[in-house]
């Protein structure tokens, strides 16, 4: 059931952020791409982790958020400004959001093996 609440949330930031990074200029598209690809693979570690159960799994899908956080302060950098601030700070209290539900999720698993 967890998984299926944060595949939604992580929605919501897709369906934001998707649109935003094919806004980035062609000039920058291996950014561009591999932060796309991140923001779709998503997905795919919060179902593993959803199957298989495994605290390292989800540790994976912490670990992509972080990606995500990271390409998201990469484009709103300065001296770049491949996105806005305001789109910035939008996508990130999205990704805030899941991470907090990811971060409960762990804590539930890990309170689970002990």
């Amino acid at each position: 059931m967890q998984q299926l609440a944060i595949v939604e949330r992580y929605e919501g930031f897709v369906n934001y952020v998707y649109p935003v990074l094919l806004g980035i200029a062609r000039s920058h598209h291996m950014a561009r791409d591999r932060a796309i690809g991140a923001v779709l693979d998503q997905v795919g570690l919060f179902n593993d982790a959803g199957k298989s159960g495994m605290l390292s799994k989800l540790y994976a899908a912490d670990a992509g958020l972080a990606s995500l956080r990271f390409y998201l302060r990469f484009f709103a950098a300065p001296g770049r400004k491949l996105i806005s601030q305001h789109q910035h700070q939008t996508a990130a209290i999205h990704l805030a959001e899941v991470g907090k539900m990811l971060g409960a999720w762990i804590r539930r698993v890990q309170a689970a093996k002990r």
